[in-house]
């Protein structure tokens, strides 16, 4: 287990592309192997955590291969099997860290007359499925799960699945997902009622496949998202975006280091991601989008970001807004450390079961670095003075990726230099992310290694 520690940088300078989007890379694989024929993926997220989804598929008879672009850029083939053509497999399919992959394979298998284990690492396993195993088990699965439905889990795929209308009791784009692609292999339609619109990446990539999606726009603001069981699902090219949750991390360090200015190319800004993008704009901060543009249904632009002249500040963030950055907030906080004035977020009820309990972890690691906030319920509030925090601290990441990079966002304007325990985590999302940011100016150093 190998420590950083990050210490205060000059300005932060460059262009750079950030690494593919993790929720993208994971769809694509799934949708690329329940295609008949070829769908080349450039762009992937090779990542723990999608290196977890592309090896559950192998697993399930998936020919899957990596080869190079022209620019020494990963290309990968997915030959598909079509829908019903997964093989049962003879091992546990191991799905580490990941809650995305876990989810949406079990979403995929839950319609295909198949017994598959699923097991995850000791994170993973401690969090509970029973938001998806519920309606799985309605649409024909047998499910049986540690206790307090949690992983490993036993599946028994349908083999006369029954199409289901489901309400979610908490937005999910998760959840959602893996009840679309389950009903892909079940007769007539499957439709999801989300409370608030969460990522439609989802919808966007069947589309781009070929499928038709229905949207229905609820009262209050929810919406009903349907798919009819049986479609035919064109194989094809598929290009990746960059992932906004990754770009964060260095779009905030140019935030709060004097006189950064960096441009991060190819991300994908949809609108339903964008929301940590629209609070900084709302502290103060100088974002923009430049070269908009469109690949593969996904809106896509390069994001242009400069040191907040005069200094972030703070403010108040409704419960409405957390489905569109429900994994920025732990950078988010890093900004709000920096800012004048309190920070208040509200809605933060399901960042008890990330990685980690991030809402205790927020609260704990910013203390540690002499910054008061202070959790009460789903609201957090951080008090910040506009003033670089004290920092010094070792913050125990454990095996929670996105926890580890924003201390080290925050050990980059830090008054003294921060430590994360575990840098090794950070190859869930983002594997180059300290010579990524080291590349613009920053110092991370590895302290020692554990053995």
């Amino acid at each position: 287990m190998t420590s950083l520690l990050s210490t205060a940088t000059g300005p932060l300078r460059g262009v750079a592309a950030p690494p593919g989007d993790k929720s993208i890379s994971h769809r694509a694989l799934l949708l690329g192997a329940l295609a008949v024929g070829e769908t080349v993926i450039e762009g992937l997220l090779e990542s723990g955590d999608v290196m977890g989804t592309a090896n559950a598929l192998r697993a399930l008879g998936v020919d899957i291969t990596r080869g190079e672009t022209g620019t020494g850029a990963p290309r990968y083939r997915v030959n598909g099997v079509g829908l019903g053509g997964l093989c049962e497999p003879s091992e546990v399919l191991q799905m580490g860290n990941s809650g995305t992959g876990a989810r949406l394979l079990m979403g995929v298998l839950a319609t295909h007359p198949l017994t598959c284990v699923l097991a995850g690492d000791s994170s993973l396993s401690e969090r509970p499925m029973a938001r998806v195993t519920e309606p799985l088990r309605r649409m024909g699965a047998e499910i049986q799960t540690r206790e307090g439905e949690r992983l490993p889990v036993t599946l028994h795929g349908a083999a006369e699945p029954v199409p289901i209308t489901h309400t979610l009791p908490v937005a999910s784009a998760q959840v959602k997902s893996a009840l679309l692609l389950a009903g892909l292999n079940a007769p007539g339609a499957t439709a999801v009622t989300e409370p608030l619109p969460t990522r439609d990446h989802t919808e966007r990539l069947l589309r781009h496949f070929g499928v038709t999606v229905d949207v229905k726009q609820e009262e209050g603001g929810a919406q009903t998202v349907t798919v009819v069981g049986y479609p035919e699902i064109s194989a094809g090219q598929v290009t990746v975006p960059g992932d906004p949750s990754s770009t964060a991390f260095p779009v905030v360090a140019a935030l709060i280091v004097p006189g950064s200015e960096v441009i991060l190319e190819g991300v994908c800004v949809n609108p339903l991601r964008m929301g940590l993008y629209e609070t900084l704009g709302e502290m103060g901060a100088e974002i923009s989008l430049k070269n908009r543009r469109d690949s593969c249904g996904e809106p896509v632009a390069d994001i242009v970001v400069c040191a907040a002249e005069g200094g972030l500040r703070g403010v108040e963030i409704a419960e409405e807004r957390a489905p569109s950055m429900i994994d920025e907030y732990p950078v988010l906080a890093v900004a709000a450390a920096h800012a004048r004035g309190a920070t208040i977020l509200h809605g933060l009820g399901e960042l008890r079961i990330k990685e980690s309990d991030r809402l205790v972890a927020i609260t704990k690691g910013l203390a540690a670095c002499g910054v008061t906030a202070r959790e009460q319920g789903d609201t957090l509030t951080i008090e910040g003075n506009g003033e670089p925090p004290p920092g010094g601290a070792t913050i125990a990441a454990g095996l929670d990726h996105r926890m580890a990079m924003a201390f080290l966002v925050l050990g980059m304007a830090a008054k003294e230099a921060v430590a994360v325990d575990n840098g090794d985590v950070i190859a869930t999302s983002f594997p180059s992310f300290p010579a990524f940011m080291n590349g613009l100016g920053a110092t991370i150093t590895g302290m020692k290694e554990d053995r």
